[in-house]
């Protein structure tokens, strides 16, 4: 769910969940002034904002020394979720929750640590983790290095997620960003890890990585794959891992994926159908890939297109289409389909449009289409 899609979401009808959660411990909390309260603020807030508000008031009604009032906040939390159960679905109304030991916790790490461990287990917890790692870094580091040996995905997933260089909708963490190391000696654990969720974030947490140290991240990638025998898990997690690599057609990447650069290996034909999509339409990418080689080749395939910004110039971004063995002397064809829809961090804009492909770095000329205004707008 996207911030600007979530926002909607964090007003009084958050209050009043809050509050059915709190009823058993503080039975005589107002969950209409509460709510009220929280609506009279939000208007015109984003959704940060939105949250911090819910956080504010929740902390004027809660009991006002922290120890005890975040206990009462981890005593309120229900179940663990499961594997398949999300955070954005499930139990997205506990952010302001976390939002309240991020902010008001910090003079008191080690019971806002336990806390943010149970929270997490119904929510997440590596936004609230960020003060105490910047604060409290040695301990805070003792305690994800803990979490990452959990009997519970959700808490192994925070130590993975917290702690990455690069997080989502938070500041950058500089002292890894400078310095991975300890965040590496964290996810050597979890390179094997049982559970999707963890491993996605730890292939995510390769990914930062690997913007500001590409080599250590490919080097860090071909080490786990020879420590874990090449487990598939793994090798999902180093593929996923070095995606913006193997995206830029980086060579010491694409060999770690055995999928290095041959010239053998190119892309005969690329083409997008239908050739004048309207916007917030869909067309389907076509990408035929060759060998001209003795052997089969292991070929990863993406696709740039070239969106046209408002001056008329073109800005490149690249997509993945898929991976596939190419028979030697053979071809094989690599299809997707692309939703031509204006995202939060693109706006789409009609006229000529550029598409290129690229098989294990080799990359195809540039071919045209034009993206047309919406449909009856």
């Amino acid at each position: 769910m996207a911030e600007y899609g979530l926002k909607r979401y964090f007003n009084g009808e958050c209050a009043h969940r809050i509050t059915n959660l709190l009823q058993n411990q503080l039975p005589d909390l107002d969950g209409e002034e509460f709510a009220a309260a929280v609506n009279s603020r939000i208007q015109g807030l984003e959704l940060k904002d939105r949250v911090m508000v819910i956080a504010e008031e929740l902390r004027r009604r809660l009991p006002d020394h922290y120890v005890t009032a975040v206990g009462v906040l981890v005593d309120s939390l229900g179940d663990e979720l499961r594997e398949d159960q999300g955070m954005f679905t499930e139990s997205w109304f506990l952010m302001p929750v976390a939002r309240y030991v991020e902010e008001y916790g910090i003079e008191y790490p080690h019971e806002s640590l336990d806390a943010i461990e149970e929270i997490t287990k119904r929510h997440t917890g590596e936004y609230a983790i960020r003060p105490y790692l910047r604060q409290w870094q040695e301990l805070t580091m003792a305690r994800v290095d803990r979490w990452s040996r959990s009997s519970s995905h959700n808490v192994r997933r925070l130590a993975s997620e917290g702690i990455r260089p690069r997080l989502p909708w938070a500041s950058r963490f500089k002292p890894f960003v400078d310095d991975p190391e300890p965040v590496v000696q964290v996810i050597d654990r979890l390179i094997d890890d049982p559970s999707l969720y963890v491993r996605t974030s730890v292939a995510n947490n390769l990914n930062d990585i690997s913007k500001d140290h590409p080599r250590y991240a490919v080097s860090t990638a071909a080490r786990w794959l020879a420590s874990s025998d090449n487990s598939s898990r793994t090798q999902w997690i180093v593929t996923k891992g070095l995606r913006t690599l193997i995206k830029k057609g980086d060579p010491a990447a694409l060999k770690v994926v055995e999928a290095e650069p041959d010239p053998y290996v190119s892309v005969q034909e690329v083409d997008v159908e239908p050739l004048r999509p309207a916007i917030g339409e869909r067309a389907e990418i076509r990408v035929i890939v060759a060998n001209k080689g003795t052997v089969a080749r292991d070929v990863i395939v993406d696709y740039q297109i070239h969106f046209r910004r408002s001056d008329g110039t073109l800005r490149p971004t690249t997509f993945k289409l898929g991976r596939v063995t190419v028979q030697a002397g053979g071809t094989a064809l690599v299809r997707k389909y692309h939703a031509f829809k204006s995202v939060k961090t693109r706006t789409l804009h009609p006229g000529r449009h550029g598409l290129v492909a690229q098989a294990n770095g080799s990359r195809s000329r540039r071919i045209g289409f034009d993206l047309l205004e919406a449909r009856g707008a």
